[in-house]
C-alpha cells in the first residue's frame, strides 16, 4: 500500500456525501482505511464503501445519530474495531436551518446543537479517549465554516455553533498536545445539499457568488486536499489552526 496515509486508520463523521465524503475519499486515496459515520444515509454510505474498495482501502459504513451520547460512543468503538484502532478523526457532519431568529424554536436550536457542536464533542470526546490509550498519537479535524466568522441572517443558531466548534478545537488542541494535533477547516460556499444550490435564487446565487474572490462557490472536492496534508506527515508543526477553504470570502 502507497500513499501519505498508508497504514492510517479514519472515521469521517458525515462521510456519506458532500464535503465529508469528498473528504472520506481523500483520505482513502492517499492509503488510508476509512470508516464512514452517517445518519439514515445508508445508500450514499454504501456507494463511498465500494468507491473506496474499487481504490484497495477498507471501509465499513456505520449509521449513528451523533447527538445521542450512547450512539456516539457506539459509533467510535464500532469504528475503532473494524479499524483496529484509530489514528484520524474528521468530524464533517452538520445540519443547518433557514429561520428568522423570531420564529426559531428551542427544540431548532437543541436539534442543531446537536449535532453540530454535542455530536462534534462526543464523537471527539471518544476518538481522543482511543487516541490517548494507544499511545500512538493522533490527528482530529473539525469541520467548522466561514460562517463562524461572518455571521447570516436567518442562520444565527448554525453560526453560533460553528463559533464552537472553533473554540473547542483551539482548546483540545492544547489539552491534548503534543501527540494528537486538532485543527480545524472552515469552508467557504461549497456546492452541497446543504447550501442547496440548484434551488436557490438567481439573487441568492449572485449573493454567494459575489461575496468570494474567486467568483465562484466551491466544489467538495476542493477540501479534501486540507484534510489529507491535516492528517499526513506533513503537518506535525501545524495545531489549534482553521484553514480556510473559502475562495476568498474571508481572509484572517
Amino acid at each position: 500500500m502507497t500513499g501519505a496515509l498508508a497504514g492510517k486508520r479514519a472515521l469521517v463523521t458525515g462521510g456519506s456525501k458532500g464535503i465529508g465524503g469528498a473528504m472520506a475519499l481523500g483520505l482513502a486515496k492517499a492509503g488510508a482505511a476509512v470508516v464512514i459515520g452517517h445518519f439514515d444515509d445508508a445508500r450514499n454510505a454504501e456507494t463511498m464503501v465500494q468507491t473506496m474498495a474499487g481504490l484497495g482501502r477498507r471501509g465499513k459504513a456505520i449509521d449513528a445519530d451523533i447527538a445521542v451520547e450512547a450512539e456516539a460512543v457506539r459509533l467510535v468503538a464500532t469504528a475503532t474495531d473494524f479499524l483496529g484502532g484509530l489514528d484520524i478523526l474528521v468530524s464533517s457532519a452538520g445540519i443547518n436551518q433557514d429561520t428568522p431568529l423570531l420564529d426559531t424554536s428551542a427544540a431548532d436550536f437543541d436539534r442543531i446543537v446537536g449535532v453540530n457542536l454535542r455530536g462534534l464533542f462526543l464523537v471527539g470526546r471518544e476518538a481522543a479517549r482511543v487516541m490517548v490509550g494507544q499511545g500512538t498519537g493522533g490527528r482530529i479535524i473539525n469541520v467548522a465554516s466561514e460562517l463562524a466568522y461572518l455571521g447570516r441572517a436567518r442562520h444565527s443558531v448554525y453560526c453560533a455553533t460553528k463559533g464552537g466548534v472553533l473554540s473547542l478545537t483551539r482548546s483540545w488542541a492544547r489539552e491534548l498536545a503534543p501527540d494528537i494535533l486538532v485543527n480545524a477547516i472552515a469552508p467557504g460556499p461549497i456546492d452541497t445539499d446543504l447550501l442547496d444550490w440548484e434551488h436557490l435564487s438567481a439573487a441568492d446565487r449572485a449573493r454567494e457568488e459575489g461575496a468570494v474572490v474567486l467568483g465562484r462557490i466551491g466544489r467538495p472536492e476542493e477540501l479534501a486536499g486540507v484534510a489529507v496534508f491535516l492528517a499526513g506527515p506533513d503537518a506535525t508543526y501545524v495545531t489549534g489552526q482553521c484553514y480556510g477553504v473559502n475562495g476568498g470570502a474571508v481572509m484572517t
